[in-house]
C-alpha cells in the first residue's frame, strides 16, 4: 500500500520470478493439470507484457487474489504461484473438495512492467494517457503520477503511475479532466491498462457468479514491530480501506451502503490471523493489523470492498529493493498459510462463523 525502504542498499532479486519465467511456470502447470487450471491472458501491460488470469475451481463462491501491482512487492507471485500448482494439480479428498466450493482467480504479477524493472510504478508517460483520453488534454497529471528521480529509482526518464490509485468503484468510470489531478482519499480513474484489466476480470466474474465474495491483494511494507513487543512484523493484514457507507463518514459512498460487507472482510482476516497463529511458535505469529481509518476509494482493495467483496490487504515486511531474498522462503511460506486459512475458511463455511469483534484483538503495528 505505502512504500518502506529500511536501507538504501540495493539487492539482487534474480531469485524471484519474472515475467518470462512466470509465463513458463502457468503454462506448466496448465499442462499438468490436464486443464483443472485454465489460463488466458487478460490484458497487456503499457510495455505489451501479458496480464495473466489463472482460473482453478468450480464453485460458487468466488476468490480473486493478485499479486505486484506495485512490481518490487514480490513474494505474493511466488506463493500465487505455488498455491495454483498445489489446488490445480492435488488430487487428494481435502483439494478436490476445494474446488469443488470455491472459484479462485489468480492475477499473478498484475503490472509486469513495474515487476521486470523491480520498481513500484508502472512504464507509462502522461502523454501517452492523452492519447489514449483525448478528453485529458488539458488536465494536470494525476497525483500519482510518478516523475522524480533519486539515488535508487529514475521515473523522471522513464515516468509511470502508481497503479494501486488508479481503481474506482464505479467500474463503469470513464475519465473526466474535472477529476484531475484529485489525491489519495479519491477514487482514481482506470487509465492505466494494468488496473483495466483487473477492473474487467473483476467485472467478468461480477456478472458471472453475481458476486466477487472475496478479493485479496499482495503487498510489502517497511520493517516494523508488532505493538507494544520487539517482534518485527512477518505480515500485516487489514479489511479497512474506507469508512464504513453507514457511517457518518463514509457517508460520501452510501450508494454502496448496501453492498459494502466490512464485518465478513474482518472476519476473512480472523481467518488468515489464525491459520498463522497456528503455525506455533515462530515468526509467523509476528502478525499485525495494517494501521486503521483509512479512505482509500482509489485503490484496488477499497473500490472492491465498496463493490461488497470481502477485501483483505497482505502487507509482507521489507520492499525487494532492500530486502533482497533475504527470509524470501519464510515470507512466501507466511503469505501462503494466511491464504489458505481463508481460501478453506470460505470453502468450508468457517469463516463465516467467526466473531468480527476478534479482528480488533489482532495487535497493532508499531512504526
Amino acid at each position: 500500500m505505502s512504500p518502506g525502504t529500511p536501507d538504501q542498499q540495493v539487492y539482487s532479486v534474480s531469485g524471484f520470478t519474472d515475467h518470462a519465467e512466470l509465463t513458463q511456470k502457468l503454462q506448466k502447470i496448465e499442462e499438468v493439470s490436464n486443464g483443472v487450471l485454465n489460463l488466458e491472458v487478460a490484458g497487456y501491460s503499457n510495455q505489451g507484457l501479458e496480464i495473466y488470469k489463472a482460473t482453478v475451481g468450480h464453485g460458487d463462491k468466488v476468490v480473486m487474489v493478485q499479486s505486484e501491482i506495485h512490481g518490487n512487492e514480490k513474494t505474493g507471485t511466488v506463493a500465487l504461484v505455488n498455491m495454483l500448482k498445489q489446488l490445480a494439480t492435488n488430487n487428494s479428498p481435502k483439494y478436490k473438495q476445494l474446488r469443488e466450493e470455491i472459484t479462485i482467480i489468480a492475477m499473478p504479477m498484475m503490472n509486469p512492467d513495474a515487476s521486470d524493472a523491480n520498481r513500484r510504478g508502472n512504464i507509462m508517460s502522461w502523454e501517452e494517457v492523452v492519447e489514449d483520453f483525448p478528453q485529458l488534454e488539458n488536465a494536470q497529471p494525476s497525483w500519482n503520477y510518478y516523475t522524480w528521480q533519486n539515488e535508487i529509482w529514475d521515473y523522471a526518464s522513464n515516468p509511470g503511475f502508481d497503479v494501486n490509485r488508479d481503481f474506482n468503484p464505479d467500474l463503469d468510470y470513464v475519465p473526466q479532466a474535472s477529476d484531475f489531478p484529485g489525491n489519495s482519499a479519491s477514487p482514481g480513474w482506470f487509465i492505466t491498462p494494468e488496473a483495466q484489466t483487473v477492473r474487467d476480470v473483476y467485472k467478468e466474474a461480477h456478472d458471472e457468479f453475481g458476486k466477487v465474495d472475496v478479493f485479496v491483494d499482495l503487498h510489502h511494507q517497511g520493517q516494523y514491530y508488532v505493538e507494544g513487543t520487539e517482534d518485527e512484523v512477518t505480515l500485516s493484514l487489514s479489511g479497512v480501506f474506507v469508512p464504513d457507507p453507514k457511517s457518518e463518514e463514509g457517508a460520501k459512498y452510501s450508494e454502496y451502503a448496501n453492498q459494502y460487507n466490512g464485518d465478513f472482510a474482518k472476519q476473512l482476516n480472523v481467518a488468515a490471523y489464525q491459520a498463522l497463529q497456528g503455525v506455533g511458535n515462530s515468526i509467523f505469529n509476528n502478525i499485525s493489523l495494517y494501521p486503521q481509518d483509512l479512505d482509500l476509494p482509489g485503490t484496488a482493495l477499497g473500490s472492491f470492498a465498496l463493490n461488497g467483496s470481502g477485501s483483505v490487504l497482505f502487507e509482507v515486511t521489507g520492499q525487494t529493493q532492500s530486502f533482497g531474498q533475504k527470509k524470501k522462503g519464510q515470507l512466501v511460506k507466511a503469505v501462503e498459510t494466511g491464504l489458505y486459512g481463508i481460501v478453506e475458511g470460505v470453502a468450508d463455511g468457517s469463516v463465516y462463523e467467526i466473531d468480527p469483534g476478534e479482528y480488533e484483538n489482532i495487535p497493532g503495528t508499531e512504526r
